[in-house]
């Protein structure tokens, strides 16, 4: 499995963007996914998880409430909708995506994820 990153961008404190993660080469719905950010100088740091069958969520603490993480299988892709958008949430994202043979398991712990995308970079300005 390929995965591709889309949606980054620059916006303004308390507005909203949506990434995108698309998926190629594999049986997307087999895999749970991840979604990661690593702003300059710090450790990359998890957001948001997601069960193969999308009913199983996980959020940071630091983001709970404010993005949300969705699937759609048919299309072989994951979204994170970001609302409230804080400066603090200025950091390239990256998607991620690990087969456990589990409908419902999902992980924070990034050396799980055995793949992952290229990134794209959310800038937000106060």
């Amino acid at each position: 499995v390929t995965l591709v990153e889309s949606g980054g961008g620059s916006v303004q404190a308390g507005g909203s963007l949506r990434l995108s993660c698309s998926a190629s080469g594999g049986a997307f719905s087999g895999y749970s996914m991840g979604w990661f950010r690593q702003a300059p100088g710090k450790e990359r740091e998890f957001v948001a998880a997601i069960s193969q069958s999308g009913v199983d969520t996980q959020y940071a603490d630091s983001v709970k409430g404010r993005f949300t993480f969705s699937r759609d299988n048919a299309k072989n892709t994951v979204y994170l909708q970001m609302n409230s958008l804080k400066p603090e949430d200025t950091a390239n994202y990256y998607c991620a995506a690990a087969k456990w043979g589990s409908l419902s398991y999902t992980s924070p712990r990034f050396n799980e994820y055995g793949i992952w995308g290229q990134g794209t970079k959310v800038t937000v300005s106060s």
